[in-house]
């Protein structure tokens, strides 16, 4: 697997149903809230990309609006311990999900907050095992942890954990957003090429070097 998120999915209500109905980008909406959310950033726009590249580089950021939903993928949302993300992205809507993986250490996190409370939270990878489990766990998760999606054959034991966590980050996907980046091709999930995002460069502003 070579996927990669780290990206953030602000919901008035369902992200899934929102994003099914292929809404339209609204490029001022989403100047405001990339503003908003960072406000000590100077934003060039560099063009746009799509929901299929939420992994942007350091120096980046994507953001998109649309009604009932919005996404924004940036560096603050890869962490290990998503309970910690910062009030002022957690308590942006109704309904919140970050959703970050990274192949090259099969890692995968994603946590959920309802009106600015954290209801979920998972971090793991085999590496460093379950960094952080917090809350009920979603029904499209109970079939990993009990065992009925193996990322080896059951003879083996060396695996250290019920599951492989990338499969559990694109059944995340598929589940919570509607589209998958890799495994089974189905016509029935959101293809995430058609879902547009703003690109910008992230500056820090002149005055930053002399408050350094």
């Amino acid at each position: 697997m070579g996927a990669k998120t780290w990206m953030l999915v602000v919901a008035d209500s369902n992200p899934r149903q929102a994003l099914a109905a292929k809404p339209t980008l609204d490029v001022e909406a989403s100047q405001r809230l990339a503003a908003a959310l960072f406000p000590n950033q100077r934003l060039e726009p560099i063009g746009e990309g799509s929901l299929a590249y939420t992994c942007p580089p350091d120096a980046e950021l994507l953001v998109g609006c649309f009604p009932g939903v919005a996404v924004l993928a940036a560096k603050e949302f890869r962490i290990d311990r998503p309970s910690k993300l910062a009030r002022h992205f957690s308590a942006g809507g109704a309904n919140v999900t970050l959703h970050a993986m990274h192949s090259v250490v099969d890692w995968f996190a994603y946590a959920t907050w309802q009106n600015g409370q954290l209801r979920r939270s998972l971090s793991l990878s085999p590496d460093s095992g379950i960094i952080e489990d917090l809350g009920e766990r979603l029904p499209f998760e109970v079939p990993f942890w009990a065992g009925t999606h193996p990322a080896v054959d059951a003879e083996d034991a060396s695996y250290p954990l019920p599951f492989h966590p990338l499969d559990l980050a694109e059944a995340a996907l598929a589940e919570l957003f509607g589209y998958q980046l890799e495994g089974f091709a189905d016509v029935a999930l959101l293809d995430p090429e058609s879902i547009p995002l703003l690109r910008y460069r992230r500056h820090r502003p002149a005055w930053w070097k002399f408050w350094k």
